[in-house]
């Protein structure tokens, strides 16, 4: 019996122990969330052992979405992190480990297997507009529509007017979660802002490089104005 209880004691205390990894590339970033465009904390050396606390989903690195949180409180991409298995292998990370705004940086537009039509927001699919609304109701939490606050937002190069309208603050200064929006071109365009750099702007888009296709860039930062519905 008394074999039986020790071996138990054992049995817990070894799932409840955070294990270490090694790192299997060079110059791994370690992020301050689970995405690329997250700051960069620190790097790790190829080899190095890192204690991982806790995962998470986040960007996909090379077909692999889980992120590690290391015991230096930041997050590195598991595809570098020898667990020894594709999926999680310790508990995942509390809601507050990881922020919604402005999130991973990847396609998960819901609608991009399935463009035309009108979607819940009141918008074409796969337009910049639809791909935006989309954001703003799923990283924001605002309830968001081209009526928004009553006033009509229609295509991109009204947001501008329709956010002042509404109340929203519209400026020159770009947030992680804000929108950059531009009245050049026949309709103007809108992004999504994942990153801000000293002079410079990474925005997640929609029907600009690729027709009615996803794509990201970094351009500098009056290219656009922003318009601040949350952040």
């Amino acid at each position: 019996m008394k074999f039986l209880i020790i071996a138990s004691l054992l049995q817990a205390v070894a799932f409840t122990t955070t294990a270490a990894y090694p790192i299997t590339g060079d110059g791994v970033n370690c992020r301050s969330g689970p995405g690329t465009s997250y700051a960069v904390k620190k790097s790790y050396a190829k080899g190095t052992d890192v204690t991982v606390t806790c995962q998470t989903a986040g960007e996909s690195i090379n077909g692999n979405a889980i992120w590690d949180k290391t015991s230096d409180g930041c997050y590195v991409t598991d595809y570098y992190v020898k667990t020894g298995s594709d999926g999680y292998v310790t508990t995942k990370c509390s809601s507050s480990g990881s922020s919604t705004i402005p999130g991973p940086v990847t396609n998960d537009y819901p609608y991009k297997s399935s463009c035309g039509g009108v979607d819940p927001w009141r918008y074409y699919k796969c337009q910049c507009t639809s791909f935006v609304a989309f954001r703003i109701n799923k990283r924001l939490g605002a309830d968001f529509t081209n009526t928004y606050k009553g006033h009509a937002w229609g295509n991109a190069d009204s947001w501008d007017d329709a956010a002042r309208a509404s109340g929203v603050t519209v400026n020159s200064t770009p947030k992680p979660g804000s929108i950059a929006q531009t009245n050049a071109g026949s309709a103007g365009h809108v992004a999504w802002v994942a990153a801000v750099g000293d002079d410079t702007v990474t925005v997640e888009e929609y029907n600009w490089a690729t027709a009615e296709g996803y794509g990201k860039r970094t351009v500098s930062k009056g290219t656009f104005s922003y318009i601040h519905i949350k952040v």
